[in-house]
């Protein structure tokens, strides 16, 4: 049974994580212990993580952990490319390595006592299997409601996400393969995967608190992460723009039809004040409008140059122990 039991790979993504590592691989050996003693998993099984880009000694504790400790192993890349270039260049290294692959952050908020159900479920025949929070008391007020608000605006403009998921999920080999095989290089991942196609599950738990180290999505990127995600996966944006112009149009005939009106009937009044209102009012709704068309334009841009994702420094893998 011992030979039989698949090789899992644990993918996490890291940036500026220094003070969190060396107890983020603690929790993981454990887990990886007790689950090989239970045959669970491979004893060839291991922990894949991605510096992305670090200025801090997060790639040289990588490289201790895996000279010194089991499991551990590191790729490091040349530049920070973001949280999803930096995810899906783990998951690209180990795809060909594993039968199944988690993707988890470093900071461990998300519970991983729920791996061992996550591997049932692929065993039971999922090939991807999402870990879903059951609530949101450890988040602020704001936060919450604006995760609330977002899930249900991408929800509104047609994107499909598995409600409050983040990027900590399973995904057996040949679902780790198709997603690697997706060219898009504005990443919105929990967009992505569920376009794979393949039977999922779902896992939930609940979030701990961080236990050191700072949040590295503050509001500003978790906006922008919000605008890719709809932008990638969505038209409706544009289609709405074409809505309101009509709506516009629709406005300026009434208002045409009643200026006619009140000319012809000598009840016209110096009109400065609905001049204002209106130059002011189309001027802004075109400005929006423009922006959210070149908000797509821009993503055309970056696509067609087709640059790469990301370049790998140096990986770490099982059999190559640095000395």
């Amino acid at each position: 049974m011992m030979e039989n039991s698949p090789i899992l790979a644990v993918v996490v993504p890291c940036y500026k994580e220094e003070a969190v590592l060396h107890e983020t691989h603690k929790r993981l050996s454990r887990l990886f212990d007790r689950m090989i003693q239970a045959r669970q998993i491979a004893p060839e099984s291991y922990i894949l993580y991605v510096n992305d880009g670090s200025t801090d000694r997060t790639w040289t504790i990588i490289k201790e952990l895996h000279r010194n400790t089991p499991y551990a192993c590191g790729l490091n890349l040349a530049g920070n490319v973001g949280h999803q270039n930096a995810l899906l260049a783990g998951l690209n290294a180990v795809k060909d390595r594993c039968e199944m692959a988690i993707s988890i952050d470093a900071d461990l908020q998300d519970d991983i006592r729920v791996i061992p159900d996550m591997i049932n479920s692929y065993e039971a025949g999922n090939d991807i299997v999402y870990g879903v929070r059951k609530e949101r008391k450890t988040d602020t007020f704001f936060k919450r409601n604006t995760a609330l608000i977002f899930y249900r605006l991408m929800k509104a403009m047609g994107v499909k996400s598995v409600y409050n998921h983040a990027d900590y999920r399973l995904m057996s080999r040949r679902a780790v393969q198709h997603l690697c095989r997706f060219r898009e290089r504005n990443l919105f991942l929990r967009g992505l995967v569920p376009l794979i196609g393949y039977r999922t599950d779902c896992v939930y738990y609940n979030r701990d608190k961080r236990f050191a180290g700072e949040s590295k999505y503050p509001f500003r990127k978790m906006l922008n992460f919000a605008i890719d995600g709809i932008t990638s996966f969505s038209v409706k944006p544009v289609r709405m723009i074409f809505w309101i112009g009509c709506i516009f149009i629709l406005v300026a005939l009434c208002v045409t039809g009643w200026t006619l009106y009140s000319y012809i009937q000598h009840n016209t009044v110096p009109g400065w004040s609905s001049l204002i209102i209106s130059v002011w009012l189309v001027g802004g709704v075109i400005l929006v409008s423009l922006g959210i068309v070149g908000e797509y334009i821009g993503k055309i841009y970056i696509e067609v140059k087709d640059r790469p994702r990301y370049n790998e420094e140096e990986l770490l893998m099982p059999g190559n122990k640095e000395t």
